[in-house]
């Protein structure tokens, strides 16, 4: 079974090994009962087996919609509040003098200078300070009217290019009230996106962060000719004498006393209605340059309306901690679905989200420590990461302690499986871990690429949770699918969220089929209220990615491959854009192929490589740098790290690994890397080789790898 490949492996004398059994045993029976009527895991295990979404016809090609909403899709989260300003003023209204937006004071900064001299920048933070629900309302109000005195129209854009952070979420709120276009930049885009972004959109206008404006957007503000304003929403900048004439530099608090003094009393507010633009979210992106998704007021409330509505009991005690990008449709409806549910909202940033973190200094807390959030939602690649480092530390440990985690490990997957829960082992053994991410999480959420069964199964074993996996688009306003929260099947995305249908399109090149038996397989189609508007001044591509059906419902072609099982839900097996087909007509799934092999604690991340002209798949991978260098070391190989890396004699060591690692995957012999580059540089977002969600970018990681790919097929490299 797929839960017995995933147990960890121990060193424990097999007579032992019998007794512990034994124990085990006993002590699952004697708890059993009592376990069964206090836990009211009945209803849970029962709520597993049920069916989450059905076909709304009999015919293949039908497409399924949530048991909860088969007649009617639902697209309205609270009556009457039809647009974004609406439904922040009923929250308002219902929970005035809640806290809503907090931040930590910083306490201090200093320069640490590491062995190698390079200096990293550290910092102590203090407690959380907080905004009410209130208090954010009129910032809000102020500043939307201080845009207006500084020109800002109606339906008219506006762009904000900063960090994750109260004052983002602010002047978001503020251009919903006004009707003002916001349009999102990631901040780890590089120059000519941001360029684009800015002068396709004609803003005149830009929100950011003092860092931001001197180490972006100095370099570039000369080829943006439409630019007059820049607003700083962490106090006045050190310099702003290189800016170029006509651009005035205020910072957000004296535009908020700007509008806080006008006087608007005679004049009407403009007010958006639901079909009107709330947000041009500009995707990172995996191929080519960004492209501007236009998202409706009436797309952003129906997908938080479906993603609330897998979140139980959310409510005024729940905690969110916010550290992704939230020019990321994810944390943006996450927080949104928050703030309209009366959660607080801690802000955080992944370099000081926990004591480890790299902003952190040793000794102090980080944001988890401090804020106990309920609920957080992360990307695969964050949740890889906690999984390696866990995996690490228990390496690390004495005999005793490893084979005694290792047990619990395995017990608790097995009980998982069931639908049982052990809540001794919980506070025992998986206490300890659990405090890296406050000790206090009740949901994990997990959406932005695909989540291994593996690193699944991990966060539930030891933080004792469940993780909502989620897929969605930004051109769905972010919702599609989520997992419920007794679903503790892996691999798999969920039922349809009650706001959209989902059904499978064939795809004959790929040879999936929505008569496929068992699980009937295609492209992925969503439909419903979420379905945005299209892509900025895109009209080719819109026509291409969106089609409107005989009923006048909207649907977008996802270009990813699912199937539907039997209980309704949704697994996506392959991408359009990752099958490639070999010189002897075999098809490679990349994706597939990566993550078989992206689990192994050396290797930090893959990229798969195949071509039509050629019989076999290659890879780049970037190594662990501490189990590369363990390798080196028992195989003999001194040098430095680029000169490990470089070394073929070591790349042949990795591939030795890769092969194994793919045969216990069961991935074909002609799936399987043949040759490999080790990069010795990571890939992160501002290198331009993965997006902010951390997802490849195959056409440069193609351009960046070029001389390598024609070395491993052979061609005569110059």
């Amino acid at each position: 079974s797929q839960a017995a490949k995933m147990k960890l492996k121990h060193n424990i004398n097999p007579v032992l090994l019998q007794l512990i059994n034994f124990i085990v045993l006993v002590y699952t029976l004697v708890t059993y009962i009592p376990w069964y009527i206090l836990s009211g895991s009945k209803q849970a295990i029962a709520k597993a087996k049920q069916v989450k979404a059905r076909p709304v016809n009999n015919k293949p090609g039908g497409a399924y919609r949530s048991v909860n909403s088969l007649h009617c899709l639902a697209s309205v989260l609270y009556p009457g509040c039809d647009t974004l300003d609406k439904v922040f003023k009923y929250a308002k209204t219902k929970y005035k003098d809640k806290k809503l937006l907090g931040t930590r004071e910083i306490l201090k900064e200093e320069d640490e200078i590491q062995p190698s001299g390079k200096v990293f920048k550290k910092v102590i933070l203090g407690k959380y300070t907080w905004l009410s629900y209130e208090d954010v309302y009129i910032k809000a109000v102020n500043f939307g009217n201080g845009l207006a005195v500084l020109g800002q129209q109606p339906k008219t854009n506006i762009a904000i290019f900063c960090e994750t952070r109260a004052e983002w979420m602010i002047a978001a709120q503020a251009c919903f009230m006004c009707n003002y276009q916001l349009v999102t930049l990631y901040a780890t885009l590089g120059g000519p996106a941001i360029v684009h972004g800015l002068n396709e959109t004609e803003v005149t206008t830009i929100i950011t962060s003092k860092e931001l404006m001197q180490t972006k957007l100095k370099e570039i503000v000369s080829q943006v000719p439409l630019l007059r304003h820049i607003i700083t929403v962490d106090g006045k900048p050190t310099t702003w004498s290189e800016f170029p004439k006509g651009v005035i530099v205020h910072t957000m608090a004296s535009v908020q006393a700007m509008g806080a003094k006008a006087d608007i009393g005679n004049k009407p507010p403009c007010r958006p209605v639901p079909s009107d633009i709330a947000v041009i979210m500009y995707t990172s992106g995996s191929t080519g340059i960004p492209k501007g998704v236009m998202i409706s007021h009436c797309n952003i409330i129906a997908g938080i309306t479906g993603m609330a509505e897998r979140i139980p009991n959310l409510g005024e005690k729940d905690i969110y901690i916010g550290y992704l990008p939230l020019a990321h449709v994810l944390e943006l409806s996450a927080e949104l679905v928050c703030l309209s549910h009366g959660c607080r909202i801690g802000y955080s940033s992944p370099q000081t989200l926990a004591d480890q973190s790299s902003k952190i200094k040793k000794g102090s807390k980080g944001d988890v420590t401090t804020l106990k959030p309920t609920l957080m939602a992360a990307v695969p690649e964050i949740m890889d990461r906690i999984y390696k480092n866990v995996m690490n530390k228990v390496n690390e440990m004495t005999s005793f302690q490893r084979n005694l985690f290792i047990l619990a490990y395995n017990y608790k997957m097995e009980q998982i499986s069931k639908g049982y829960t052990t809540p001794l082992c919980d506070s025992l053994i998986f206490r300890k871990v659990r405090m890296l991410l406050g000790g206090k999480i009740r949901i994990l959420l997990c959406g932005g690429a695909p989540l291994s069964a593996a690193t699944q199964r991990f966060m539930n074993i030891c933080f004792c949770c469940p993780v909502g996996q989620g897929y969605g688009l930004t051109e769905s306003a972010g919702a599609g699918t989520i997992t419920e929260v007794w679903d503790y099947t892996t691999g798999r995305v969920g039922a349809p969220l009650v706001c959209c249908e989902i059904k499978l399109m064939n795809w004959e090149e790929g040879g999936y089929y929505n008569t496929d038996k068992p699980y009937p397989r295609g492209e992925i189609l969503i439909g419903g209220q979420n379905v945005t508007v299209g892509y900025y001044k895109n009209e080719a591509r819109t026509r291409k990615d969106f089609t409107v059906d005989e009923n006048g419902q909207r649907w977008l072609h996802t270009g990813d491959i699912g199937e539907f099982h039997h209980d309704g839900c949704l697994k996506i097996i392959d991408r359009k854009k990752d099958l490639v087909k070999l010189q002897a007509g075999e098809y490679v799934s990349l994706g597939k192929v990566e993550a078989a092999l992206k689990n192994l604690p050396l290797v930090d991340n893959i990229c798969a490589y195949a071509s039509s002209f050629h019989s076999y798949v290659i890879g780049f991978v970037v190594p662990n740098q501490k189990e590369l260098a363990e390798l080196a070391r028992k195989k003999g190989f001194k040098g430095t790290w680029e000169e490990i890396c470089n070394s073929p004699e070591m790349e042949k060591e990795v591939l030795k690994v890769l092969a194994e690692a793919a045969m216990a995957a069961n991935l074909e012999k002609f799936e399987i890397p043949v040759k490999i580059r080790l990069s010795p540089d990571p890939w992160t977002p501002e290198t331009g080789l993965v997006t902010d969600a951390f997802k490849l970018k195959r056409k440069e990681l193609t351009a960046f790898y070029q001389m390598d790919i024609d070395r491993m097929y052979g061609k005569n490299v110059k």
